[in-house]
């Protein structure tokens, strides 16, 4: 199927046509029929990518009104790029258009420049809900006459916390219009949105439903904790053409990783929110110009990117939702072309690796982290390719030959290219000539599944199963200290959800926890700037017994103790001040989806489970306000 068989007006196939526009990809040949045919409104679930701006806005442009000076279509988006790169998208398509006028208001601009160009009312205002709220509150904006709405990247604007702003908006528009609500996932919101506010919507599905790209290869790395920044070297060394996004969770660490990159040689930097409107896009233009070859972004700052051609999507950490990975690994592998999603995890990680391969659909591959061997011989080839490949320029060289053929006659052809390699190669050699291999070792993996498979169901522990280290907090019961607010502590300080706490015990004074070995540095480092909270390795606490971490319950259980491994982290009931003594957990083991046989331990942020979740599972607790 070609455009030219999609009925729409000339004006605009000769502008697609200048554009490139040939055939249209598959949610625009399922789309735009509908659109221009029926009049029902549309749910049209399909990958970032995948030519969703042309799905709605060629019909939207094919059926606006030119000589109607009125706002006749509203298009939202959740963030300022995706808002330009609509408009800026739909100002291309409908260029051969007479009097058609497309403006763009979001927030990070001076609004006087704004309302400027909503003095001529125009046909479609593409906005995010925010600044288009300040807008219509100020009488400049009005939604009366709107006959198309469009939701794109319907469920980013959820994520961002626009759920009452979009309904907001909802409600200042005519229920005669027509609404198509674009989203790569299909969340429960997003549901109830279209159900509320759409009338006998119908859906198009392009791909399955809450599934990645099919042009995605997903891969995951596993290292310990603290050698995460090493294998991300790994990795990039090893793809000496990479051109991708780096997602961390935190805006520190994402300053922390693109410094590290950068002092390191790489060709990095970072994008974050406490960048100003002008930093931010100064380093997206770069990006986009490939001067930048890796940004470290955060979620957040991510999100709305339209960046076409990435070759990888590095998690330099797992996101705590399915649907933010699929929104990840959805920014490679666009338009046909293939891409892939790195993922870097720890041994404790495993089990969300499953549950991601089980919601999308997809199968994850394990690659052992490259050694130095491997990555100098990838290095190597790809810099004899770049010189076998290189464009030779005789008029700009031939000056020069004559003398360079005398300075180096007596070297042989073999002598040469030794030196050349040596030259461009010898950085590489020394940095990977004593490199320590990063996989975790052969014996542990084989530990781990041992403890699972024999010993994890008997509910054995001790230094041998997992290897736990006791640590001590100066804080307890007289703060107010209890297992949740213990976990948002750690978040807070840690600025890390993956850190996995285990037993717990809270006394009158103190507050004693479990942490595994390859977090302890990263644990202790963090505390240590801080002056109200002390956190040391303990020798003992009273009442505890380190051979046994799952406790079991008296008869009938007991409303005054306080959990230790349970999904709620706090108190099992009743209003009686808890007791020191560790917690019963009961008969089942909350934690199976752990591989060390630790199933007492959960992440400090709640993650730890698919079956249940701990309370602690927002970063806080309350720590901040208190401390």
């Amino acid at each position: 199927m070609t455009f030219r068989e999609l009925n729409l007006k000339e004006e605009i196939l000769s502008a697609i046509e200048e554009l490139g526009y040939e055939n249209p990809m598959p949610v625009q040949e399922q789309a735009i029929p509908f659109m221009l045919e029926k009049k029902a409104d549309l749910v049209a679930l399909a990958q970032t990518g995948t030519g969703k701006t042309a799905a709605f806005g060629l019909p939207v442009l094919n059926m606006i009104d030119t000589q109607s000076k009125k706002v006749q279509a509203l298009v939202l988006s959740p963030t300022r790029e995706l808002c330009i790169q609509i408009a800026n998208d739909l100002k291309g398509y409908s260029k051969n258009m007479r009097s058609l006028k497309v403006v763009a208001v979001y927030g990070g601009e001076d609004i006087r420049v704004q309302l400027r160009q909503l003095d001529t009312p125009p046909q479609i205002i593409v906005a995010t809900p925010g600044r288009l709220i300040d807008l219509i509150e100020r009488g400049k904006v009005e939604l009366g006459a709107v006959d198309f709405l469009v939701l794109d990247e319907a469920d980013e604007m959820l994520n961002m916390g626009f759920k009452e702003d979009i309904e907001t908006i909802l409600e200042r528009t005519p229920e005669t219009r027509r609404t198509m609500l674009f989203s790569a996932t299909m969340p429960k919101e997003i549901a109830n949105i279209a159900k509320r506010y759409m009338k006998n919507f119908e859906e198009i599905t392009v791909g399955t439903k809450n599934a990645g790209s099919e042009n995605v290869e997903h891969i995951y790395y596993v290292s310990q904790a603290k050698q995460r920044y090493l294998v991300l070297k790994r990795i990039v060394d090893l793809n000496p053409d990479i051109y991708g996004i780096v997602f961390c969770r935190t805006r520190m660490e994402t300053k922390e990783v693109a410094d590290k990159l950068m002092h390191d040689g790489y060709n990095a930097d970072a994008l974050h929110g406490d960048l100003s409107q002008a930093q931010r896009d100064t380093v997206m233009q770069k990006f986009r110009n490939r001067n930048i070859q890796l940004l470290v972004a955060t979620d957040v700052a991510a999100r709305g990117l339209d960046v076409s051609d990435l070759t990888h999507v590095i998690n330099y950490n797992l996101p705590d939702d399915v649907e933010i990975y699929t929104h990840r690994s959805g920014r490679t592998g666009r338009a046909n072309k293939k891409g892939i999603a790195v993922t870097i995890i720890h041994s404790k990680e495993r089990f969300k690796i499953k549950d991601i391969e089980r919601m999308l659909r997809k199968t994850f591959t394990q690659e052992q982290i490259p050694n130095g061997l491997e990555v100098c011989k990838k290095q190597l080839f790809h810099l004899i390719d770049r010189m076998e490949n290189v464009e030779v320029s005789e008029e700009q060289i031939e000056t020069y030959m004559p003398q360079i053929m005398t300075q180096l006659e007596y070297l042989s052809k073999e002598e040469l290219l030794k030196r050349f390699v040596s030259l461009e190669f010898n950085r590489f050699l020394s940095y990977y000539k004593n490199t320590e291999d990063l996989n975790l070792p052969e014996r542990s993996e084989r530990g781990e599944r041992g403890e699972r498979g024999e010993r994890g169901e008997r509910g054995e522990r001790g230094p041998k199963q997992g290897g736990r280290v006791r640590l001590k907090m100066n804080v307890g019961e007289r703060e107010g200290i209890d297992a949740k607010r213990l976990l948002g502590i750690i978040n807070d300080v840690t600025n890390d959800k993956s850190i996995n706490i285990g037993a717990i015990e809270v006394t009158n004074k103190f507050t004693f926890f479990d942490v595994f070995p390859d977090q302890l540095d990263q644990v202790m480092k963090a505390f240590a700037d801080q002056t109200d909270v002390v956190v040391s390795e303990a020798k003992a606490s009273k009442g505890f017994d380190d051979r046994k971490s799952d406790y079991r319950p008296r008869s009938g259980g007991s409303s005054d103790r306080r959990s230790s491994g349970g999904s709620g982290g706090g108190y099992r009931g009743g209003d009686r001040a808890a007791s020191s003594r560790p917690a019963a957990t009961g008969g089942e083991k909350p934690w199976r989806n752990r591989e060390l046989s630790d199933r007492s331990s959960r992440p400090a942020g709640g993650g730890g489970s698919d079956r249940r979740r701990s309370g602690g599972s927002s970063a806080g607790g309350g720590f901040k306000k208190r401390y």
